[in-house]
């Protein structure tokens, strides 16, 4: 007799058109895998086969125009339940630009807004006048915040989600652990921090990238995915693919047999959480057919 899994949202994913838009990241022999087109189309077979019934659809580029396209995706999708675009939190209006996004096709299902935080030099970004303005304009629009940030600006993090408790952090990629060198410190001990403010939660996404490409293995994972399930605790942690980045190391299918694994010691009711139920409370998902 053959368990059937449960039904998985993919909380992290991304699509572009170099065609429509280049991806200017990009770039070297490292990351030439990826330097083509991948849209929904290519997508949705490999999450349908995995049992994903919904997923979160992520900005790539810190570019006005690409969220609009996202919605109209979204809305023409039967996969995507939500995406988490991008707008300039230090721009005067960016209440009414949110406000606009909203009203366009697909626009119900914005859940989100990120920057590309990773690429700031100043590791204080997140604590600008401006910024912080912005990110009270995302919390009174009712969406969230995503965080892809490096270890060092964590603390950045920190604070910032402290000064602003009406706003949920999701951070993405479990805010880049070095995988590789399988060294902890100072990551862990800054993302315990992060965790123990109540409005902020995390994706177990993104790892097989931080690892080496070639030979990771889940052990290589799991000290760095027994750390944000401590920290965190199931409600708050979610699944997410980081497809198409993460084809660099590993197919679909293989990230989430590996986030599976890596939560397995969990009860059913907790795996459901990480793997569905926490994506679906904290960006407001509708319930996912099938």
């Amino acid at each position: 007799m053959t368990t059937r899994l449960p039904p998985v949202i993919d909380a992290h994913h991304h699509v572009w058109d170099l065609a429509v838009r280049d991806q200017e990241w990009i770039t070297g022999e490292e990351l030439a895998p990826i330097r083509r087109t991948f849209t929904l189309a290519d997508l949705e077979p490999e999450a349908r086969a995995a049992g994903v019934v919904a997923t979160v659809l992520v900005q790539t580029v810190t570019v006005a125009g690409e969220t609009p396209e996202l919605l109209a995706l979204a809305d023409g999708s039967t996969l995507v339940a939500g995406v988490v675009g991008w707008t300039d939190l230090t721009a005067p209006d960016v209440a009414d630009v949110l406000a606009a996004l909203r009203a366009l096709p697909g626009g119900g299902r914005l859940a989100g807004i990120r920057h590309q935080v990773q690429g700031e030099d100043d590791p204080e970004w997140l604590l600008r006048p401006d910024v912080l303005r912005g990110l009270r304009a995302v919390a009174a629009a009712g969406l969230v915040y995503d965080l892809v940030v490096l270890p060092h600006q964590l603390p950045a993090a920190t604070r910032a989600a402290a000064l602003l408790p009406e706003l949920t952090f999701v951070l993405d990629h479990a805010g880049k652990p070095p995988v590789a060198t399988r060294a902890t410190h100072p990551w862990a001990g800054h993302l315990r921090a992060f965790a123990a403010l109540p409005n902020t939660a995390c994706k177990l996404s993104g790892l097989v990238t931080e690892a080496d490409p070639h030979t990771w293995t889940v052990e290589d994972l799991r000290p760095y995915a027994d750390t944000v399930l401590e920290a965190f605790g199931p409600d708050r942690l979610m699944f997410g693919s980081d497809w198409p980045v993460c084809r660099l190391a590993a197919g679909y299918t293989e990230v989430l047999d590996a986030a599976r694994a890596l939560t397995g010691g969990l009860g059913e009711d907790e795996q459901r959480s990480v793997l569905a139920g926490t994506a679906r409370r904290v960006y407001g998902l509708r319930e996912p057919a099938g």
